[in-house]
């Protein structure tokens, strides 16, 4: 892997490759400076903001070593205070995000602290956002990228209204008056068709790496979000509980166990989405899941304990930039066009049970947005019910058009 240099940016060696740390100046740290190292794994794959997060750390430093001590929880009337109180106040809103949306809140709070951090919000109108929407779309390339840097913005401005900070209602309303002039994303339309998820399966055989062929045949059949289905890596104060530990990287993981599965191949999962709020789960009856029921024939019984997904080398939960890195090769070996996401795996069974007659009710409870809390001993009867007319809908399609499980053994 090539890696950049910037100020205080080290590269350390972990099981999924190198990975860029930020260390601060040693003296500086035996003199009280913090924080001592900066994790930047996230920012791996994109040179420039690695780049641009370790020069504005060393400058920090820097400031730091003159005497100047910055208070983060003091708001000083710019947009990076205001986004660093967002970010740090106990009481924020930012603090009750699930890890899967916090992390491409921590990516945007980046980019609009390096890019707009240093202007007064007192400061800002409306012309100001439209250029700043060129840029954060890449003029009009990437609007979905826009949409959530503003997002993101705006829930700052939002606590800091809370908090009563000079310039933040004034600036909510300026937000809003804009963002009636901007275009809107457009929905996400991309997915597979059963013959591709194939494809995509055979790839990962060929590489020689059935376990991602396994996830693929999960998140497509069963319609679990594909973060479920791989899990999540979290920091260890995340309040979930974990037996799967990495302490190298200070990170706990939750996902899908192979306990979640029983011995009839029923699958029942509480998605992390609805784990703190419904408490709903996603029950899909795996015998009637072809790709999933031919992948699982590389999995004798005796090796089914623990995460489902893992790398075959590490033995553990795959990271994220490491299981992308698989599913574009994979995806670029099965002939899938490059704005198809491994994401979209969930989408993509949904259509494919719409499109041979499923009901939307049906699909609704399938995908876990209705029905009844259910425990592992006693199965909500709707929910079941929905889930075998939803599969048989599915499998009638495939018989239909010749693909059924692919045969990719």
């Amino acid at each position: 892997m090539e890696t950049v240099k910037a100020p205080g940016l080290k590269w350390r060696k972990l099981a999924g490759g190198l990975s860029p740390i930020w260390v601060a100046d040693e003296t500086d740290v035996k003199n009280g400076y913090t924080p001592k190292t900066v994790n930047l794994k996230h920012l791996a794959d994109q040179q420039e903001m690695l780049v641009a997060k370790c020069n504005a750390l060393q400058a920090d430093m820097l400031l730091w070593r003159t005497g100047y001590r910055r208070d983060l929880l003091k708001f000083d009337g710019t947009i990076r205070s205001l986004l660093d109180v967002y970010e740090l106040h106990e009481r924020s809103p930012y603090r009750k995000l699930k890890p899967g949306s916090r992390r491409p809140y921590n990516h945007y709070l980046r980019r609009l602290r390096g890019h707009v951090g240093a202007i007064r919000i007192s400061d800002v109108s409306g012309v100001d956002i439209l250029s700043w929407h060129d840029v954060w779309s890449e003029n009009g390339k990437h609007l979905a990228a826009a949409a959530m840097a503003r997002s993101v913005l705006d829930a700052a401005i939002s606590f800091g209204i809370m908090l009563r900070f000079a310039g933040c209602v004034e600036l909510s309303t300026v937000l809003r008056e804009t963002r009636k002039k901007l275009p809107a994303p457009k929905s996400r339309d991309a997915s597979m068709t059963a013959e591709q998820v194939i494809r995509l399966r055979q790839a990962a055989h060929k590489r020689g790496e059935p376990i991602m062929a396994l996830a693929y045949a999960l998140a497509f059949e069963t319609v679990l979000r594909l973060w479920d289905v791989v899990g999540q890596w979290v920091p260890m104060d995340t309040p979930i509980i974990s037996d799967v530990i990495d302490p190298d990287r200070n990170e706990k993981w939750h996902g899908l166990r192979w306990e979640d599965i029983d011995g009839n191949l029923f699958l029942e999962y509480i998605p992390s989405k609805t784990a703190d709020t419904t408490g709903k789960a996603i029950i899909y009856p795996l015998s009637k899941a072809p790709m999933v029921v031919e992948e699982l024939a590389h999995w004798p019984a005796e090796v089914r304990k623990g995460p489902v997904i893992v790398s075959p080398t590490t033995r553990l939960p795959y990271l994220e930039q490491n299981w992308r890195k698989r599913y574009n090769s994979d995806r670029k070996a099965a002939d899938i066009a490059s704005n198809v996401w491994a994401r979209d795996l969930r989408a993509s069974g949904i259509s494919e049970g719409r499109a041979n007659n499923a009901s939307i009710e049906d699909a609704a409870k399938v995908a876990g947005h209705s029905g009844t809390r259910t425990t592992k001993k006693v199965y909500d009867r709707a929910v079941l019910e929905a889930a075998d007319r939803f599969a048989e809908a599915r499998i009638r399609g495939r018989e239909r058009s010749g693909n059924g499980s692919g045969n990719v053994r």
